[in-house]
């Protein structure tokens, strides 16, 4: 099995990387100053000419772009080919206003297939591997994002999309599944179907998981491993930058490689914008260096996450991003104190009797904000007398308590209560009015 797909750019001196990226930057901002009106117009606005652009260090003298400027230039102002050089578009669901949408040259495929390709290899697939990718196809990148990359590098592919547990499973047995790409939350809930259906997913072919478009846990990587039987990875991409294939875990599972031949990484404070030093935990900055459909320079993923320099053990030498830790834009604010939904999942998975499932309401009463944390049993804890349960709910009470520094109500649940998702969980109902 190969360990490196792409080895010379994924090994590449620190040195040799950093003059690679400052050649592909000055590119990209030229070309974008010359031909796309929406960047040209940002850097005027900060007095900024590409030839200020000299060495990676300018970078941060170039503006953010957001979600929101995506909105605003809908659905085709920020791309930077004419559309007889378009050959995909992608958009996201548009659930929280105007979809973002972006547009790939078929370079631009190419380079999004090489990453993925490369994502897979890290993650231990070879051309001996079967694929059954259960993320949603269509305008959501992430099915056709490892699907390419799948193909490129000639391992089989079971495009089968989300939904339809029962037929994943069917097919996930008779089809010789080696590995299985989807959201975490909906690998535990494919995990969840197979007890009901009396199947040991040990008997399968099924040995690698993954698993991204949502933040998830080491404790939650912890609950697939156990109940799946695999190796679980996390994988890492946002439409906006490629989709799937930004980064990957190795098998080293101690941060995810980014691609940075194609993707220059900084980590910001979410606040004020200043760039952090590798370590320090902030606000994930993506600049692509080479798409030509749709570059994007400095875009603000909103996603937490550290990034690590030194070497793997595994010989990469890719910077490393940490898994997300949340994201600055998902972060609840409780009477004055930041809550995140992974902090929560931690707690209850740490504790046990409780299944992954969860669920965040917050609501203002009064002048006050209350937040209650629905938690859904086990099968076992149940059926368990009434004084066990209050002891649970008690001791959940108290630990999330001590971690958020702030009171919740928990409410504990039946099991199979909370609703399932075949894509991204629905953690959070705010019910305020802000």
């Amino acid at each position: 099995m190969n360990t490196y797909w792409n080895k010379p750019a994924e090994t590449m001196e620190r040195e040799e990387m950093s003059n690679l990226q400052a050649g592909r930057l000055r590119e990209i901002v030229t070309r974008l100053y010359r031909q796309q009106p929406f960047y040209r117009s940002k850097m005027q606005e900060q007095g900024l000419l590409p030839e200020d652009i000299v060495t990676l260090e300018d970078i941060k003298n170039l503006p953010f772009i957001s979600k929101q400027d995506m909105r605003d230039n809908y659905p085709y102002g920020l791309f930077a080919a004419p559309m007889s050089e378009i050959v995909r578009v992608h958009a996201s669901s548009g659930t929280t206003g105007r979809p973002t949408v972006v547009g790939y040259t078929k370079r631009d495929i190419g380079i999004w297939s090489e990453v993925a390709a490369r994502s897979l290899v890290a993650a231990g697939l070879s051309k001996q591997s079967c694929i059954q990718i259960a993320y949603g196809y269509g305008l959501f990148t992430g099915g056709l994002g490892i699907h390419y990359g799948a193909e490129l590098l000639g391992a089989s592919v079971i495009p089968i999309s989300s939904g339809n547990t029962n037929r994943q499973i069917m097919l996930m047995k008779d089809f010789g599944t080696t590995a299985l790409a989807c959201t975490p939350s909906y690998a535990l809930y494919i995990a969840e179907t197979m007890q009901e259906m009396g199947i040991d997913p040990r008997e399968t072919g099924l040995r690698t998981g993954i698993f991204g478009a949502e933040p998830w846990t080491e404790r939650m990587r912890q609950a697939i491993e156990s109940q799946l039987g695999i190796k679980a990875m996390d994988i890492y991409g946002l439409s906006e930058i490629i989709g799937p294939g930004v980064a990957i875990e190795c098998s080293v599972q101690n941060g995810l490689h980014i691609s940075e031949d194609h993707f220059y990484p900084e980590i910001i404070n979410p606040v004020t914008g200043e760039v952090l030093p590798d370590g320090e935990k902030g606000e994930l900055v993506l600049t692509t260096l080479t798409k030509e459909g749709m570059p994007m320079i400095r875009y603000r993923t909103r996603d937490l996450s550290v990034l690590h320099r030194e070497k793997c053990a595994c010989g990469r030498t890719l910077v490393r991003m940490s898994k997300v830790l949340g994201r600055s834009d998902d972060m609840l604010i409780i009477r004055g104190v930041n809550v995140f939904p992974s902090q929560v999942e931690n707690v209850l998975l740490g504790i046990g009797n409780t299944s992954p499932h969860y669920q965040l309401i917050v609501e203002r009463k009064g002048n006050l904000d209350h937040l209650t944390v629905l938690v859904e049993l086990t099968e076992e804890m149940f059926t368990d007398e009434v004084r066990g349960l209050e002891e649970l709910e008690a001791k959940i009470k108290g630990e999330l308590s001590s971690v958020l520094s702030v009171s919740a109500t928990v409410r504990l649940v039946g099991p199979k209560t909370i609703e399932r998702s075949e894509g991204k969980a629905k953690r959070v109902i705010d019910k305020r009015e802000l």
